[in-house]
């Protein structure tokens, strides 16, 4: 339930608090005086988009704070989904700058307004006198008479079959396209397929293949190098060798004279030997150079295979075309055994569609045997309220198949089962039922929503409702009566009522005036709540005007009870 609201620079509030209790709450004030304003700014704790034109001062920033109880309300598993703290007191929290920023927090943990409109789903139901426009709203109806139903785990289970359902008809979709495509286009696929596997590709064998071209495109020229390399080396009259050999002699005949020339001598040694092993490289390279022309027309050929199937699959590397070879391979496959995937996934889905259809039964089974329970109870309670002659059905009838849909089935599945649900309704006695908007006045829509909402909190777990204005178009005794399902309907949750009429307030544990202050250079809403004697006078004003008189005084009394 809503303990507390603080609201902070939002419209005609400057600072306001108000705290509420768990029964019946009562605002009243003159129209005007700033009732729905608190409304419209609990709503945006609630996760409704803001706009800065709302705004008292344009300086500051508004904030919005609500204090809640809700244990007992089997809300930890949102909490865990969320990755929020759960708390039996949970704080929700609205920050929203002059520039239209806005911030929302859980517990002073940050959400987004969807998660923060899902808590607040679960929190408040906000019905205000336009929303009795819902109750021909088809889905509406169906909520109503699934609470009274009691099968929530069962519905759940459907729902979520059902999208799995949803998803693999999808996929059954696709997979008929892509293999009525493959099966279109196997022999082209099979043919590049078959060119790519006959040309036997390896990785990495490009380069190698380019290496060895070029060597043997210029093995004459690299003979001819290395030959001529060999002979300054060591094979011609005035070899490096044979010079090194001379100059090294030269220094061992003097370097018993200076040590500085032995190590020379040592260094000499050194080359010569670096050179002969040099020498002997060069030497072993070109006995292996050949000029062979018919390795090199095959190797050409085999690079030229490659480059043509590079540039027909206009990439650049091997691997590249490895992977194109396999991707073929697969669609080739698909094209010869996707009947099998698609035959498998055929028997799953029927499977599955079974299953769901055997729980969409069991729903409809459900609301069937809910109905007349609905009807029952929605006319008892409106003949309290003055409506003895009223007469409604629930219509539950099979869902037709779409229009020009291929679907021939006797049973068409939607995301709520089976049924279509539909209430017909008629105030008055000898009239024929229709949709209820078409044959109900604003007072008697207001009193027939009011009466589904009271029977509908007996089977939710709704912590808070909020009445805005809803006994608009019923006065007198029917007014008394309005005012006494909602004391009823306040022992199972807690109810604030706008209200205009004294007999549906004096009926509140709690009464709270809502009120202009000019006292100040600009004016505020207030509100505060009041005592026994201040309800008293507040309720004669609302029977007789500013100045009440005795009489009105004491009729006051004898609404409250006093």
């Amino acid at each position: 339930m809503l303990q507390k609201l603080t609201i902070n620079n939002y419209a005609l509030i400057d600072n306001l608090e108000i705290g509420f209790d768990s029964g019946l709450n009562i605002l009243t004030g003159e129209t005007g005086a700033g009732k729905s304003i608190i409304l419209g700014a609990l709503s945006l704790i609630l996760g409704q988009r803001a706009e800065s034109k709302y705004f008292f001062n344009q300086q500051k920033k508004c904030v919005i704070e609500g204090v809640f109880k809700i244990s007992g309300f089997h809300l930890a598993d949102f909490f865990e989904e969320n990755d929020l703290d759960y708390e039996s007191e949970t704080v929700l929290r609205r920050e929203i700058s002059a520039d239209g920023k806005s911030r929302a927090f859980v517990n002073d943990t940050p959400v987004n307004l969807t998660a923060l409109k899902q808590l607040g789903e679960k929190l408040i139901d906000i019905h205000s006198q336009h929303a009795t426009l819902e109750i021909n709203d088809p889905e509406f109806q169906l909520l109503i008479v699934d609470s009274v139903a009691r099968h929530a785990d069962l519905l759940f289970d459907y729902q979520t079959k059902f999208k799995a359902y949803k998803k693999s008809l999808s996929k059954l979709n696709q997979l008929i396209a892509e293999s009525d495509k493959a099966k279109a286009d196997l022999d082209y696929f099979q043919f590049q397929f078959d060119e790519l596997e006959k040309g036997a590709l390896v990785a990495d064998e490009q380069e190698p293949l380019e290496l060895e071209l070029s060597t043997l495109n210029n093995a004459e020229e690299i003979k001819r190098a290395l030959l001529n390399a060999n002979y300054l080396l060591q094979d011609g009259e005035a070899a490096a060798l044979i010079q090194l050999k001379e100059a090294g002699q030269a220094l061992g005949s003097i370097e018993k004279y200076n040590p500085a020339v032995a190590e020379l001598h040592q260094r000499i040694n050194s080359a010569i030997i670096e050179l002969k092993d040099i020498a002997a490289e060069i030497e072993g390279i070109e006995e292996h150079t050949f000029i062979d022309e018919a390795r090199a027309e095959e190797v050409n050929n085999r690079l030229s295979m490659i480059y043509n199937l590079q540039k027909k699959h206009r990439v650049n590397t091997n691997a590249e075309l490895l992977q194109i070879q396999e991707e073929l391979s697969e669609k080739v496959q698909q094209a010869l055994f996707g009947d099998e995937a698609i035959e498998k996934l055929q028997k799953q889905i029927a499977a599955d569609k079974t299953e769901l259809e055997k729980l969409a039964a069991q729903l409809s089974t459900n609301r069937l045997k809910a109905i007349p329970d609905i009807e029952k109870q929605v006319l008892e309670t409106l003949a309290e309220m003055g409506m003895s002659n009223s007469t409604l059905k629930i219509e539950q009838v099979a869902t037709p198949a779409p229009k020009g849909g291929t679907d021939n089935a006797a049973v068409v599945l939607t995301a709520t089962g089976i049924d279509n649900i539909k209430f017909l309704f008629s105030a008055n006695k000898g009239h024929a039922l229709a949709e209820m908007s078409k044959v109900a006045s604003g007072g008697e829509l207001s009193r027939l929503m009011l009466s589904i909402k009271s029977i509908v909190a007996q089977y939710t777990a709704l912590p808070t409702i909020i009445f805005d204005e809803i006994d608009t178009g019923v006065s007198g005794e029917v007014a008394n009566k309005v005012g006494i399902i909602m004391e009823r309907l306040a022992k199972n949750l807690q109810v604030i009522t706008i209200t205009h009429l004294p007999q549906i307030a004096s009926k509140g544990q709690s009464h709270y005036f809502v009120y202009k202050d000019d006292s100040e250079a600009a004016t505020f809403t207030r509100i505060k709540q009041l005592n026994k004697d201040e309800r008293v006078l507040e309720i004669a004003k609302m029977l007789s005007g500013d100045k009440p008189g005795e009489s009105a005084l004491q009729n006051a009394r004898e609404l409250l009870s006093i």
